[in-house]
């Protein structure tokens, strides 16, 4: 169940606010990529840049990984 993936949205509703929430902190991509690593969520940059411009969908691991780290919760992430 952990690899299931998240359809985002035809508007990249979740890469646009991942994107915005990441911004807003002042925390770079590969700041983000270094500290999901860390916490064994398998993440590379180019993922990252896949699912903000919402080339790639987005893993419920990760998703979960971003939400601890950017510290919000999942409906700022999906709304």
């Amino acid at each position: 169940m952990e690899n299931q993936k998240i359809k985002n949205d035809c508007n990249n509703t979740i890469g646009t606010n991942i994107r915005k929430i990441r911004k807003e902190k002042g925390i770079g991509q590969t700041e983000l990529v270094s500290k999901l690593q860390l916490e064994d969520v398998k993440m590379t940059r180019e993922t990252l840049v896949k699912i903000e411009r919402g080339v790639q969908h987005i893993q419920l691991e990760q998703l979960k990984g971003i939400k601890r780290i950017l510290g919000v919760s999942y409906e700022e992430l999906l709304d």
